[in-house]
């Protein structure tokens, strides 16, 4: 299968959920569609139709980000621009800190009762295209930020993101986590397993 993006890190990630599975990132030459769309469903589909299009292929293509409760549900979709086109990981999380500051204390607490900061959620959606059809599968990450990020591992926003599935008494955040500790809570291991259950069942 091929992956629509040329981030190393997904198709790692991706590649190390669905072993024994072939994926490859897109070819070289093979433009990347503009993410028009206003939710990741249609924004992992406005890329799986474009890679489906360009190489004929069964192609996988993922939509994922970070919703804040406090800040309505941002940065969403515009995650990995959040800072501005071109933005680094760095960049967008700073901003996100910096609302979050402007936002007050983090009053609310996890749903287990034991987050210290900002209620939010990774979400990731991946879209399949093959013989059969279109088809989407959703997987989600519960937890809340924290003001000093922490931790080598992961991308993106992992080093503020504390998951609610590892437990009340852990604390660490994605960054701080082992790949394999990681992909069995993550967002995107979350889709992937659905993913992996419809292509076993197919």
């Amino acid at each position: 299968m091929i992956l629509a993006s040329r981030n190393e890190h997904k198709v790692r990630e991706l590649g190390e959920i669905l072993p024994g599975t072939d994926l490859r990132a897109l070819p070289e030459g093979v433009e990347s569609p503009p993410e028009t769309g206003v939710t990741f469903e249609e924004n992992a589909l406005i890329k799986a139709r474009s890679a489906r299009e360009a190489t004929g292929e069964v192609v996988v293509a993922d939509d994922s980000g970070l919703e804040v409760d406090a800040l309505d549900g941002r940065p969403g979709v515009y995650s990995a621009r959040y800072a501005g086109e071109g933005a680094t990981d760095a960049g967008n999380l700073a901003r996100v800190l910096s609302e979050l500051a402007e936002t007050g204390p983090g009053g609310a607490e996890g749903r287990s009762g034991s987050g210290p900061g900002h209620t939010a959620r990774y979400v990731c959606v991946i879209a399949l295209i093959d013989d059969s059809g279109e088809h989407l599968f959703r997987g989600t990450c519960e937890g809340w930020m924290i003001q000093e990020p922490r931790g080598d591992g992961g991308f993106g926003y992992d080093p503020a993101f504390v998951p609610e599935a590892t437990g009340p008494e852990d604390g660490r955040t994605m960054a701080e986590l082992t790949p394999d500790e990681k992909n069995a809570i993550s967002h995107r291991g979350a889709a992937a397993r659905v993913l992996a259950d419809y292509l076993i069942g197919n």
